[in-house]
């Protein structure tokens, strides 16, 4: 290995350990960690990195893994019950901000209509990561600002599809605009077709095979197979990786192996895209910026004003408050992570000149490190306006963010199939985690919530919802896989409450000592029903027995205790 490509490696992941922790704690998120720390190591900073070529050629891999996730996120169903806002209000976002911004672009920097017509869109779209992750730290996905402004999102990452084969028919001189548009819709209509041909036919019972084999490596090489595969063939058909990726992804988005999936490509993705904006930090040129600073400043706020006009109103005119429609087009006024995508992209297919590349990437920087403020911003608004109001709007908008999470079942098996059958009685949502691909086949059959995955990997159990959770009930049989579990779950998710069955009194206190907030013995409870059973036969009252019983359970448990406290 080269020596000089690996102490560069090395540099880029000790800055990304010091800045990202930085910029979180200042509450601007670990996007503009990444991208500050680029720019810090690059040429028009510090210098340690001169030549970054070699770098962001490995950073692409962290798009394709992007869009591959985004992918497996966008379900249909999901997509269907909230199609209003995210069809209506969201397509008009991006064709209204989008059209306005080309036209601007256009009159004041005088390009060709191609390039302000990618440039306007690419900026009509706003970060899906930083938006999330403040909605997700602050708890309001669901709140009255945060379900619209998700279903936009939602619409913007779809739109990406199209865009991202826009930019490759761009470079082809002979097209027309209208050209251009119309084959890449027409692509984004044939791309749903082979996706849902594919996943019926041929991904699941090579999935289902490939599961039959118990090895994670095996899994985990399958899965980076399924992303990469599917990239390099529609970059040799003409399109971009990332929409190969984006493919895969739907791919498997109703699969049973999505959770599985996901926590195997999470660490590549996660580190990969990092490595994307910090390769764009390190491309930008600092002197642009400092030659014109109030220029670009201004440049910024007409984007984040342009943006932000136009998405009040239409948030109003689908029924959303006024006050809240404030706080959405404050919270996306930023452009985002997929305008730098297709700029790159684009710079590479020779549609956009440096100079121009360079300015662009100022402003979407820009913007994104002023959406923290925004955001306070959008929830003092709504803060205020909750506090003096007695009603809240009914938005119909369920699909993003329900009130009621699932439950996480980790082990569907002898015992976890009868609480999930209780569960279903009480009509309490839940996701349940198994190994056995066939178990989990028949399960969802039948319609049951049943996911393959290992359990004893919170990347896994992180992927079916855990952090979010009410509680996660552990019903492995295997009671040493158990204790893992729920190890694990008490490191990674302390704040999710922990039920666990152990065998007896000394699992029991072992899976407390875990982190288990209640324990259940198998032993107790057979024993109790046996007597429950045998006494009322011999003609015992119910109401005596269920005390004796009663005092029975209480004595059993409190021993626990005693042990757990030393006594």
């Amino acid at each position: 290995m080269n020596i000089e490509y690996l102490t560069d490696i090395v540099i880029l992941l000790s800055a990304a350990v010091v800045a990202v922790p930085l910029f979180q704690s200042l509450g601007l998120g670990a996007i503009p960690g990444f991208l500050v720390a680029g720019m810090v190591l690059g040429p028009s900073g510090l210098g340690f990195i001169e030549d970054y070529n070699e770098i962001a050629h490995l950073a692409e891999l962290g798009v394709v893994l992007l869009l591959f996730v985004i992918g497996i996120e966008i379900n249909p169903s999901r997509l269907w019950k909230i199609k209003g806002l995210v069809l209506g209000l969201g397509t008009l976002q991006v064709l209204m901000t989008g059209g306005l911004i080309t036209v601007i672009v256009h009159e004041f920097l005088h390009t060709s209509w191609k390039v302000s017509l990618l440039v306007g869109l690419a900026l009509s779209l706003s970060s899906t990561a930083f938006v999330l992750q403040l909605l997700t730290e602050r708890k309001l996905l669901s709140s009255e600002y945060g379900r619209p402004s998700v279903a936009i999102l939602l619409l913007q990452d779809l739109a990406v599809v199209p865009l991202l084969a826009l930019v490759s028919l761009m470079a082809v001189p002979e097209l027309t605009i209208a050209e251009d548009i119309f084959i890449a819709l027409a692509e984004a209509l044939i791309i749903l077709v082979l996706v849902i041909v594919a996943a019926r036919f041929i991904l699941n019972p090579l999935l289902k095979l490939l599961a039959r084999f118990g090895s994670p490596e095996i899994f985990t090489a399958s899965a980076l197979l399924l992303v990469l595969g599917s990239a390099l063939s529609m970059e040799h058909a003409g399109l971009s990786m990332a929409m190969g990726a984006f493919i895969a992804g739907l791919l498997i988005a109703d699969s049973s192996y999505r959770h599985q999936i996901m926590a195997e490509i999470q660490p590549f993705r996660g580190l990969l895209l990092g490595l994307f904006f910090m390769s764009m930090g390190m491309s930008l040129n600092l002197d642009l910026f400092l030659g014109n600073p109030l220029v670009l400043l201004g440049v910024v706020i007409a984007l984040m004003t342009v943006k932000a006009i136009t998405l009040w109103p239409l948030s109003h005119l689908f029924g959303i408050k006024a006050e809240a429609s404030i706080s959405v087009a404050l919270l996306l006024a930023q452009s985002g992570e997929f305008a730098l995508v297709l700029f790159a992209l684009a710079k590479g297919q020779g549609l956009l000149d440096e100079t121009l590349f360079q300015h662009l990437l100022i402003v979407v920087l820009l913007s994104m490190l002023a959406t923290p403020a925004l955001e306070k911003l959008a929830y003092r608004i709504s803060s205020t306006v909750r506090k003096s109001i007695t009603t809240m709007p009914d938005i119909d908008v369920g699909g993003i963010e329900q009130d009621a999470k699932p439950v996480i079942l980790a082990g569907f098996r002898r015992m976890g199939h009868r609480i999930g059958y209780i569960l279903d009685l009480m009509e309490v949502p839940y996701v349940a985690i198994d190994t056995d691909a066939s178990l989990v086949d028949r399960e969802r059959a039948e319609g049951k919530s049943v996911y393959f995955g290992d359990a004893q990997r919170p990347e896994v159990l992180r992927a079916a919802g855990a952090a979010d959770a009410p509680f996660v009930i552990v019903s492995i049989d295997d009671l040493e896989a158990a204790e893992r579990v729920v190890s694990s779950l008490h490191s990674v998710f302390p704040d999710v409450p922990v039920f666990a069955r152990g065998h007896d009194l000394i699992k029991c206190r072992d899976l407390k000592a875990l982190g288990a907030h209640f324990t259940v013995s198998e032993t107790l409870e057979a024993s109790a029903e046996l007597a429950r059973a045998a006494l009322l036969h011999m003609g015992a009252e119910d109401p005596e027995v269920e005390v004796a019983l009663e005092q029975f359970r209480k004595d059993y448990y409190g021993r626990i205790s005693k042990i757990m406290r030393g006594e």
